[in-house]
């Protein structure tokens, strides 16, 4: 009879606690954010709840200091790049294993699929020594082929299982009514490949304006993307304001939710999932 009553208490302990700890997590995430906005703003700031003043001069100064102009426009080709190329080029890639079984398969996607399980230092250092001996290193193409790297095992490891859920029928009925290879890849399979294009495009973004390793070992003085320019404002030498080095983080928190806040406009984060749930059997 004890075991009977006690039993309703532990899951509503449990679910308290986890409430407690995500509560806890989200205000500390809050203040930190808070904080560095703040002081961005402020005009002093010395041992007081709240600065002196407010003021938008430290944005100016950060855009002017740091050469921000050309940096976001390196950071939206770079991302845009990004993203296309490993669309193109992880679709495809993601069919022919989802399709196709050949010995050895399970070792080769192991082999695509590394760069996303192994820390991007452990590999970055000598694919920046080949660049260099090759001449990307420091060219725009150099910091987009090094960012698609670990893109591509993306799109392949999130297409992967939405192709596989996919009828193989539908091709042979399409050839049935007549269809060639491009009909049957614009109307048919195109369409219902697109939410899972759109979500693994939109984790290749997301993850693209927050690569920070490979950008920065093959990178050039015109090259750097908004956080590697930030990276520089922190630990270049020389004295630098603290509210022009907020003021960049700030600019770079804002940019990275303008972009997810576009791309959630075409795809929901749930949208792949629901739709492979709801994919008939």
């Amino acid at each position: 009879m004890n075991h009977t009553m006690r039993s309703p208490v532990m899951p509503r302990l449990w679910n308290a606690f986890l409430w407690a700890l995500m509560v806890f997590f989200l205000i500390n995430v809050v203040l930190m954010i808070s904080t560095v906005l703040v002081n961005s703003l402020a005009t002093r700031w010395f041992d007081t709840l709240l600065p002196q003043g407010f003021t938008f001069d430290w944005y100016s100064r950060a855009w002017d200091e740091f050469q921000l102009g050309p940096v976001m426009k390196v950071t939206f080709y770079v991302v845009a790049a990004v993203v296309l190329l490993a669309i193109a080029l992880g679709v495809p890639a993601a069919y022919a294993l989802a399709r196709v079984d050949f010995p050895g398969k399970r070792w080769i996607v192991l082999v695509i699929l590394l760069p996303m399980m192994i820390p991007p230092v452990t590999y970055g250092i000598p694919m920046a020594t080949v660049m260099y001996q090759f001449h990307l290193a420091g060219t725009l193409w150099g910091v987009i082929l090094a960012n698609l790297v670990p893109a591509l095992p993306f799109v392949i490891l999130v297409m992967m299982p939405f192709i596989e859920q996919l009828d193989p029928n539908l091709e042979s009925a399409a050839r049935i009514f007549g269809a060639n290879t491009r009909q049957y890849f614009r109307h048919v399979l195109l369409p219902l490949l697109m939410p899972g294009i759109l979500a693994a495009g939109l984790l290749v973004l997301v993850r693209t304006i927050g690569l920070f390793e490979l950008t920065y070992f093959t990178a050039g003085p015109d090259t750097q993307t908004l956080v590697v320019a930030l990276y520089y404002a922190v630990f270049a030498p020389g004295v630098r304001a603290s509210q022009s080095i907020d003021a960049m983080a700030i600019i770079y928190m804002g940019v990275t939710l303008i972009w997810v806040v576009i791309a959630l406009q075409f795809v929901s984060p749930t949208q792949l999932v629901s739709r492979v749930k709801a994919a008939p059997r």
